[in-house]
């Protein structure tokens, strides 16, 4: 029996309010080895429903709809103190308005939804892992976004305080969008090591995942937007 075989699959729930939208997701996703499909939702009220019915492992969740809208269910959906899902929000457009206050409100991540069917697959199996999803187009807009932050914006250094040098600087490159073998790589350590270093950080600065740690390391001016990648 494969690891796969053993494992429980991905529970996703989609969120559109265009029918064939949402139908095209879950014939894809529940095709999908290790997914399946536990609901959808046309709109925000109805997503924030179906997560406290299905509990779901991640949420795919259209930004603009009728009602309450994905910006809002997301923060509801992941502002609760129990385990909540990934919400991985789904755009038409890689520079979407909305995309540092969705990240802001609880977003893992952004897919475009003319994506190909193995980035679908692939964005919910990396939400799952607690990976960030986030496109060049987005992270430079995200960068740029920061640049503009007034100061005053910044979390207390002694937010920070409790990090070792080490996850420090582990910190630094994960907010330069390095996967884990590229930051052992630049650290001289094992992946197994940086993965365990990444857990220690998100545990200490109560942080959901990657993506809160990019935006809480730009907030903190432990990367400046616009500096060269090998700086530091």
């Amino acid at each position: 029996m494969t690891a796969s075989a053993t494992r429980a699959p991905i529970r996703v729930l989609v969120v559109d309010d265009q029918e064939l939208v949402r139908l095209g997701f879950c014939v894809i996703l529940d095709a999908a080895d290790g997914i399946t499909v536990v609901g959808e939702a046309a709109n925000g009220e109805a997503a924030v429903s179906q997560v406290a019915a299905h509990a779901p492992d991640v949420v795919l969740m259209d930004i603009r709809m009728p009602g309450m809208d994905g910006l809002e269910a997301t923060r509801q959906i992941t502002r609760g103190a129990a385990a909540v899902p990934k919400v991985v929000m789904l755009t038409t457009f890689d520079l979407d308005d909305y995309v540092y206050e969705a990240l802001r409100g609880g977003a893992s991540g952004f897919l475009l939804k003319d994506a190909p069917r193995h980035d679908l697959i692939a964005a919910v199996r990396a939400a799952a892992a607690g990976n960030a999803l986030l496109a060049p187009t987005v992270t430079r807009r995200l960068i740029e976004r920061f640049a503009r932050l007034p100061a005053e914006l910044a979390p207390a250094p002694s937010q920070l305080a409790a990090l070792t040098a080490r996850e420090r600087d582990i910190l630094l490159q994960v907010a330069r969008g390095r996967s884990n073998a590229e930051i052992a790589t630049a650290l001289f350590l094992s992946e197994a090591t940086v993965k365990t270093h990444i857990g220690h950080v998100l545990a200490k600065l109560s942080l959901r995942d990657r993506v809160q740690a990019v935006i809480l390391a730009y907030e903190a001016g432990i990367v400046v937007p616009g500096e060269h990648p090998g700086a530091g």
